[in-house]
């Protein structure tokens, strides 16, 4: 887990960059309108902060897309090269055209990190510290900020401060994020998966998880790449094989899934719970949202009702959860001691590739992916059918990360366990059919009046002794053995890759699937209300609000110019941010993206609406100064915990692997559209509506935000990103269910 840390870090380092140019350009700026008399033209001047923009958004249009081909290395290296050539031009820059050339092949590059660095995090972070590694841009952006407007201070204090000079010195930095990126950073795994080159995505994922099984997570990046089909929610219960008793019902024995656990001679048993809704996940014990409330998105009362914490008194079960881990697999079943790449084929022979198709899509991918021969386990547990292992996966005894907890073969992160199991019915020509079934189990827990006790759940009578656990469960068809990949290749089973589809670029059609326009809603939607609400406006221009709110006042006794004060209380301001932004990676992941929104937002609106109040009201020079100042300081504080890092962090966890990148750069195009709308109207507005106006707009905006949030925004946090695709198909399809009953 260490290794996912330490690359976080270093592909973070692209947003020190965007930080740094952020705030040497707001301070560069008061020295370039005076070289260039700009004084009286404040749509030139606002060209040259928004040319970065306006460079971001040209490239962004095209770099998802491109990322998804050739994959986010080669793009975060060719986002520094251009950082640096950016960072040169402006150290020569003799003229204003020179100038706002340079500023566009920054923007290249600003454009390239902030759209693939939130990507790159996320698909190579573990679920449970996601949203932490995933603050670090924001945390690093700030802490560019900061030791650029240092740096600018510093300059500010000369005698004739050179803007040149201080536009120029990013090349330094690009150099530092040039060579890591080459050096260090590896590709994605889930990237490399998406491509059929599995070995070097296997490796990958040993050195970000610093253990060698790896395997339960292989087997989830696969399956991540089929999302969208015929997804239901079941429960489950689970206890020991000998507890659950085999004659509940008619049938009951086929819909069992087997599940080993490290123990010598322990098998659990999961089976499904009769008389249970699609949305019995969400009714059984109540929602994070009422579910009263109206226009309230399905999808955030389902998102809502799996981070639902239960007391851990009522059964021992949760302690033993963590532990089944050790091997879902499908019923019956053991896995073979299999690796996923070409060193198996010489291990399997002839006879079990006559049993499979095998596929070669490149040099890694030549191994079948599913067998269909009896194991001597399915032998010795009885039963009734050949129902083959599944996904080459290691079977060992309980392994330990570098934390020193249990880690399973098949446990994907968060809680989440990944299993699959087969499922017969009789075709119209009497033939019996059969196929897989993929099933995300996660612990739902069973609150007890006493220790020890047994619940009964609804529909299902409880064992008559021991302890179970309640799980609920996502249940679809399987990446593997999909129907499309059957008409594709109707000998035996599915062993086909679904990389070999799309391997040629990504898989456009997956655009139109509910989920995903869903999905689109949702970041489309937060990412203009962000942008709106005018983080980068004031953002670029603190230091002249700040001058024009009269903070030079504060510091006039120092003998500090106007303008060399409002960059020091930039300064100041950006070091506070930092906290700010360390407590937010604290709780990203403990109190969740949506919560940290939910509580942020209304500290914005309250600052701002004190800003509104202290540009009408003149308490003095002194006093108006101080609490224009706190405002601003609580407002960039407040919006670094919330509003700041979490639109990106959901846009990179809401998306399917098969176009991720298209549509996070939709996402981030609408972006840099309401950025560049934002940077470049606030000098007119300033000068036209004052800065009461603005930011009695941005308030409105804010309070719009809160709404959007409370009503749209599910939280994702712990949850794999493959599970988090699949929830938004299926609240997509309940949202379109109960939009056509009503």
């Amino acid at each position: 887990m260490s290794g996912a840390v330490l690359v976080a870090i270093g592909a973070a380092i692209g947003n020190l960059l965007q930080g740094w140019d952020n705030a040497t350009i707001a301070g560069a700026v008061l020295y370039i309108k005076r070289e260039f008399k700009l004084e009286s033209e404040p749509t030139v001047e606002g060209l040259i902060v928004a040319m970065s923009l306006i460079g971001a958004t040209v490239i962004t249009t095209f770099s998802g897309g491109v990322a998804d081909c050739v994959g986010r290395r080669p793009m975060l290296i060719i986002s520094s090269i251009l950082y640096f050539i950016s960072g040169l031009v402006m150290l020569w820059s003799p003229n204003v055209y020179v100038l706002l050339l340079a500023r566009l092949l920054d923007g290249f590059g600003i454009g390239l990190a902030v759209t693939l660095v939130p990507i790159y995090i996320s698909e190579t972070a573990p679920p449970e510290i996601r949203g932490l590694l995933n603050t670090l841009p924001q945390f690093t952006g700030s802490l560019g900020m900061f030791v650029s407007y240092c740096m600018v201070f510093g300059m500010s204090l000369m005698s004739s401060p050179n803007w040149r000079l201080m536009l120029g010195v990013l090349s330094i930095p690009s150099i530092i994020y040039f060579a890591l990126v080459v050096l260090f950073l590896p590709e994605s795994p889930r990237w490399l998966v998406s491509k059929g080159r599995m070995l070097e995505a296997k490796k990958v994922l040993q050195r970000l998880r610093g253990r060698e099984d790896v395997a339960g997570e292989m087997a989830l990046l696969v399956e991540g790449l089929g999302v969208g089909g015929d997804t239901s929610i079941e429960e489950y219960i689970i206890a020991p094989a000998d507890e659950l008793a085999d004659d509940q019902e008619p049938g009951a024995e086929k819909e069992k899934i087997k599940l080993y656990g490290p123990e010598q001679g322990l098998s659990w048993v999961a089976r499904p719970v009769t008389g249970q809704s699609v949305l019995s996940l969400v009714s059984r014990q109540g929602s994070l949202v009422n579910q009263n409330v109206p226009l309230v998105d399905p999808l955030v009362t389902l998102f809502g009702s799996v981070h639902e914490k239960l007391p851990d008194t009522g059964s021992k079960g949760s302690m033993y959860f963590p532990h089944l881990g050790s091997m879902f697999s499908v019923a019956g079943n053991q896995p073979r001691n299999e690796e996923w790449d070409e060193e198996s084929l010489a291990r399997e022979g002839e006879d079990y590739m006559s049993d499979a198709a095998a596929v070669e899509s490149d040099d890694n991918l030549q191994s079948p992916l599913i067998s269909r021969q009896t194991t001597s386990m399915e032998k010795d547990m009885g039963a009734p059918t050949s129902h083959g292992s599944i996904l080459s996966m290691r079977q060992g005894s309980a392994l330990r990360g570098t934390n020193g907890e249990p880690v399973g073969s098949t446990g994907i992160g968060g809680g989440w366990q990944l299993a699959w199991k087969w499922t017969e019915r009789e075709g119209e020509d009497g033939k019996k059919e059969g196929g897989f079934k993929r099933i995300y189990l996660h612990e739902g827990g069973v609150a007890a009046p006493n220790r020890g006790s047994l619940v009964s759940l609804p529909g299902a009578d409880a064992p008559a002794d021991g302890e179970y656990i309640q799980a609920a469960a996502l249940v679809s068809q399987p990446a593997l053995y999909s129907k499309d990949l059957l008409d594709q290749h109707p000998i035996g089973p599915a062993m086909i890759h679904p990389s070999e589809a799309a391997a040629k670029g990504p898989n456009w059609k997956d655009l139109f699937e509910p989920g995903v326009k869903h999905a689109l809603v949702v970041g489309i939607g937060i990412q203009i209300l962000q942008q709106f609400s005018g983080i980068n406006g004031v953002l670029y221009y603190t230091p002249q609000i700040l001058e024009q709110a009269g903070v030079g006042v504060l510091l006039s006794n120092m003998g500090i110019s106007s303008a060399s004060a409002s960059l020091l209380i930039s300064a100041i301001t950006t070091l506070l941010m930092l906290p700010s932004i360390a407590i937010a990676m604290r709780l990203m992941d403990i109190s969740g993206r949506r919560s940290l929104l939910l509580t942020t937002i209304p500290v914005l609106i309250i600052t701002l609406v004190i800003l509104v109040v202290s540009s009408f009201v003149n308490m003095g020079k002194v006093a108006n100064a101080a609490v224009s100042t706190v405002s601003v300081v609580l407002y960039f504080c407040f919006f670094v915990m919330g509003f700041g890092p979490i639109p990106n962090i959901l846009c990179a966890e809401i998306f399917p692997t098969s176009v991720r990148g298209i549509c996070i750069a939709i996402c981030a195009l609408t972006f840099w559209i309401g950025d560049i709308i934002v940077t470049y109207t606030l000098p007119v507005m300033l000068s036209s509506i004052g800065l009461g106006g603005v930011f009695g707009i941005y308030a409105v905006v804010c309070i719009l935000s809160w709404i959007f949030v409370f009503m749209k925004v599910p939280e994702t946090k712990g949850m794999p990103l493959e599970v988090i695709t699949e929830f938004f198909s299926v609240g997509a399809k309940q949202a379109a269910a109960a939009a056509k009953n009503n």
